[in-house]
């Protein structure tokens, strides 16, 4: 008879951080295999019995994206039609995050069309971690915990950057000023952000600084790092306004395109990422590279969700 236990699976995204979680957890991981057959199908075989389980999908939204999330929707639909009891999709990094809003005439809605897509295959629930936008929340029509790199980052902060209480925390755009003044808050710290003018789309034509950095550590905070035009334009900026050194943290390290080869050539000191995504081959290419690693939250969050406790302590605390 079935103890209702967590079953861990994951796919090919990032087997790393599966692997950490449910070492955090103290299980193994559950047998699965997820292989591509020679026409590019994607095939799944659940390798051990999930009925009445409560069954957590690890499947970041990186790397080969498409087939990541068709290995998802199948692993979801596999323990569905076997009988899983409850089916929570761990999604560290969101895939289509950011066409969540329809910007021109048009633009599809793909974040929406992706919660459709996990909910028809059969999830119960969703445990994500910072949301490009926080309304995606509201495309799906299941439950969805998105936890926060925040309390990962502060730590980091007080912990990694030498002389701290002397810094100030810098957004690169008006977007992400709420998640810096977050920060700079609960840091005690000062907070300035940088507008950006523009030419035409994709095309900063310059940067306007609002706000004193002189003489102090400038720590630039993002969501997310795609190509790091925009990060290293910023710290530029920011050393020629009197900034001593540029430190950049960022959720989701996605660093595609020239992305190491802009921050190698960049003033930054360090740029921190998290494990959302994995980057061990991009850490040996990139000695400025630093990875925060978010497994204790996820795998708090997976025996807090078994349990039916709340999650909301790991809003603002990191699992030490």
């Amino acid at each position: 008879m079935s103890d209702n236990a967590i079953k861990i699976f994951t796919g090919n995204s990032h087997p790393e951080l599966a692997k950490l979680v449910a070492k955090r957890i103290g299980i193994d991981l559950a047998k699965a295999v997820v292989m591509k057959y020679s026409n590019q199908e994607t095939s799944v075989t659940v390798g051990e019995s999930v009925r009445d389980e409560d069954v957590f999908i690890i499947q970041s939204g990186c790397g080969e994206i498409n087939d990541n999330l068709m290995e998802l929707l199948i692993l979801i639909n596999a323990c569905k039609t076997a009988s899983a009891r409850r089916i929570t999709a761990v999604i560290p990094c969101f895939p289509y995050a950011r066409q969540d809003k329809k910007d021109k005439s048009r633009a599809p809605i793909t974040a929406k069309l992706t919660a459709n897509m996990l909910t028809v295959a059969g999830a119960n629930h969703v445990i994500t971690m910072d949301l490009h936008a926080s309304q995606i929340q509201g495309f799906f029509n299941i439950p969805v915990d998105n936890l926060y790199c925040e309390p990962s980052m502060i730590k980091y902060i007080r912990t990694k950057i030498p002389d701290w209480k002397n810094a100030i925390i810098v957004s690169p755009d008006a977007g992400g000023a709420k998640r810096a003044t977050s920060i700079a808050d609960r840091l005690e710290l000062d907070f300035a952000l940088i507008h950006k003018e523009r030419k035409r789309a994709n095309e900063v034509s310059r940067m306007v600084l609002v706000g004193d950095v002189k003489g102090k550590i400038a720590i630039l905070v993002d969501d997310m790092a795609d190509t790091c035009g925009t990060l290293g334009l910023a710290a530029k900026t920011l050393m020629e306004n009197g900034a001593v050194k540029v430190y950049a943290i960022v959720a989701h390290g996605i660093l595609s395109g020239k992305a190491i080869k802009v921050i190698n050539e960049s003033v930054i000191e360090k740029l921190v990422v998290t494990n959302t995504i994995p980057h061990q081959d991009k850490m040996d290419i990139c000695p400025k590279l630093d990875v925060i690693d978010i497994s204790p939250t996820l795998a708090e969050a997976i025996r807090r969700t078994h349990n039916g406790e709340s999650v909301s302590y790991l809003f603002s605390h990191a699992p030490e």
